[in-house]
């Protein structure tokens, strides 16, 4: 059975963990959970999605995923397991426009044109569309690419985040654990990937910026969004869908699709429109919590009884083979999940593969009349290796940043083991803020990018260039 297929069945145990599981918030520390009485757990039952066993009848055969779940026949009548609380059929709608009807030489505010056959595609499909208040004729891509997988919402985002210093996370978030760090306006957060894992979405407010702070762990893509358009707050949930294998958010105010890799609108009213992205960071909560002690972590307190610090997804950055429901081409430059370190600057795309990243510990690279600056950091874990996020394998964090401050250019090496600028021999940290020297307490203005698996980077910007070294591109 292929890995696909297995997939596609583990994801519907993923669902059924997040459907039955109860509201009520979990212990804050590891502690609590020991001292607990003899009452019911509220914990949901420990369901590693993706975790990854070896065949024992043939010594080079693929790993094998556990459990495994026959998928639904392929048909406009899509039945889930019997076994999951989606037993009840979800027949495929015929798509109904809900806003005012366009005339054929209207566009809408993104300038996408209406579709006259968009409910055959929509059918051809077989997306769900019931109960989506979604104007399916406006779409920037071909529903053909996109992927039904479970239910709207069956993956809860986080819409009222409640925060804690990092003394009292520490209780439970180890110090080699991978936080997204976001800072705006003075005002420093840290979102643990091992909540984000769970929920995907966090709608919060960082410096009064409207932001939504999104991880998906099939594309490793940690990415940070403002939320406003157009004089509108929007608030993001989880489609359900797929496309390339990556997330597709929605809006709840006008239930339009929103690719999560580049916060394009590609579905409903806003179909073409874009999110502006914001500077986050995957870094060590050690590095945040010494760069910030003063900020602060995202609570466990979520009001959703998830196993937080287990991964869901045990293996999926190490399988061979295509990712999960990817249909695209590959890019046989590196291997799909290996990770880069990616940024689009000047509309030119470019990629740093991470173990480049690694060995040289610093870039100094020019993109078109911008000179920037990569750092690299051991101590950080992935999110997606072993079953429990604190025991896998150190990958290291990056940042990338302007390297010109205060109009003076800067160039970065590894001294000591530590990243110095040659200019002035300060010492920098991975967030971009000198700590020793005659810069100390400056900071470089850090640029847009993303800790990302390669097929995800290079199906959504095939035309990115590939790093390879001081001695190569």
């Amino acid at each position: 059975m292929s890995a696909g297929i297995l997939l596609i069945g583990v994801l519907f145990v993923f669902a059924i963990t997040v459907a039955c599981s109860s509201v009520a918030p979990e212990p804050e520390s590891e502690q609590q959970l020991t001292q607990s009485s003899g009452a019911p757990s509220q914990q949901a039952p420990a369901t590693p999605v993706l975790e990854v066993t070896p065949q024992s009848d043939a010594s080079d055969a693929s790993p094998m995923l556990v459990p495994t779940i026959e998928p639904a026949p392929q048909s406009t009548t899509v039945v889930a397991p019997s076994a999951t609380p989606f037993a009840a059929t979800a027949t495929v709608q015929s798509a109904t426009a809900t806003s005012v009807p366009l005339s054929a030489s209207e566009v809408n505010e993104g300038g996408v044109m209406p579709d006259a056959d968009f409910e055959r595609a929509l059918n051809a499909a077989r997306l769900n569309t019931r109960g989506w208040d979604t104007d399916f004729r406006l779409h920037t891509v071909p529903y053909s690419e996109i992927r039904f997988v479970i239910p709207r919402d069956n993956i809860p985002s986080i819409d009222s985040p409640e925060f804690i210093g990092p003394s009292e996370a520490s209780a439970w978030l180890k110090d080699v654990e991978p936080v997204v760090a976001l800072e705006i306006f003075g005002d420093a957060r840290a979102y643990p990937l091992q909540i984000l894992t769970w929920h995907e979405i966090v709608n919060d407010s960082v410096g009064g910026v409207p932001v939504a702070v999104t991880f998906c762990p099939l594309c490793n893509s940690a990415i940070a969004f403002d939320r406003r358009l157009d004089g509108e707050v929007l608030e993001f949930g989880v489609s359900g869908n797929l496309r390339n294998s990556d997330l597709i958010m929605y809006d709840r105010q006008t239930h339009s699709w929103w690719q999560q890799f580049t916060g394009e609108g590609i579905v409903g009213q806003h179909a073409g429109r874009d999110l502006e992205h914001l500077s986050a960071s995957i870094v060590s909560f050690a590095d945040f919590k010494e760069a910030q002690p003063d900020g602060k972590v995202l609570s466990r307190d979520t009001g959703f009884a998830r196993q937080y610090g287990r991964n869901p997804y045990a293996g999926y950055d190490t399988a061979d083979g295509n990712p999960f429901l990817f249909t695209g081409d590959l890019d046989g430059r590196l291997l799909p999940v290996d990770r880069v370190i990616a940024v689009t600057v000047d509309e030119v795309d470019v990629a740093f593969p991470l173990g480049v990243v690694q060995e040289e510990g610093v870039i100094n690279y020019e993109i078109g009349k911008r000179q920037i600056a990569v750092f690299h950091k051991f101590g950080t874990t992935s999110a997606l290796d072993a079953t429990v996020i604190a025991e896998s394998r150190d990958v290291g964090s990056a940042g990338v940043f302007d390297a010109v401050l205060d109009g003076q250019l800067l160039t970065f090496s590894i001294q000591d083991e530590g990243i110095v600028d040659d200019q002035t021999g300060s010492s920098w940290n991975i967030l971009g803020t000198a700590i020793d020297g005659p810069l100390a307490g400056q900071s470089l203005s850090p640029v847009v990018h993303g800790n990302h698996f390669w097929f995800a980077w290079a199906v959504f910007k095939p035309d990115t260039i590939l790093y390879e070294g001081r001695n190569g591109a």
